[in-house]
């Protein structure tokens, strides 16, 4: 696994894991998770990279508002190569990467299932939907691909 380091591609990746991808995908250990698929937060966008984060929670809430009618899980993930912090919520809209957020166009090997997160109520997660949608609707959520 290699990280991004170089001062152009953005701030050196810090953490070394463990990392976390949510979902609501049924998943064994050893399963690949790829790039190619539908964003949860834009539907018409492929997305050409994998997300994960070092954040349970943040897995946690990746995973309410996945797509799908499955439970939510959150998954201890390996990368299979380099990944960069996710541009998505690092520097261009927070400095630094506070979210602990990354991506890859290499695949995510599953190793593990987490049972324990803090789960979002119903409440918090029909807000991030609109949060979501407000910023669908006026650019805000433009998503770098």
């Amino acid at each position: 696994m290699t990280n991004k380091t170089n001062a152009a591609d953005g701030p050196e990746v810090l953490d070394s894991g463990p990392f976390y991808h949510g979902t609501k995908a049924d998943l064994k250990v050893g399963d690949l998770l790829r790039a190619g698929f539908n964003s949860n937060y834009h539907p018409e966008i492929v997305m050409n990279h994998i997300y994960f984060t070092a954040l349970p929670n943040g897995a946690g809430l990746a995973a309410a508002l996945a797509q799908g009618d499955g439970r939510e899980r959150v998954y201890i993930v390996e990368p299979t190569g380099s990944f960069e912090n996710d541009p998505n919520v690092t520097d261009k809209k927070f400095p630094g990467n506070p979210t602990r957020s990354y991506r890859s166009r290499e695949p995510l090997r599953v190793v593990g299932e987490l049972t324990d997160w803090v789960r979002q109520t119903p409440e918090e997660i029909r807000i991030w939907r609109e949060r979501i949608a407000h910023n669908r609707s006026n650019s805000k959520g433009e998503i770098i691909n």
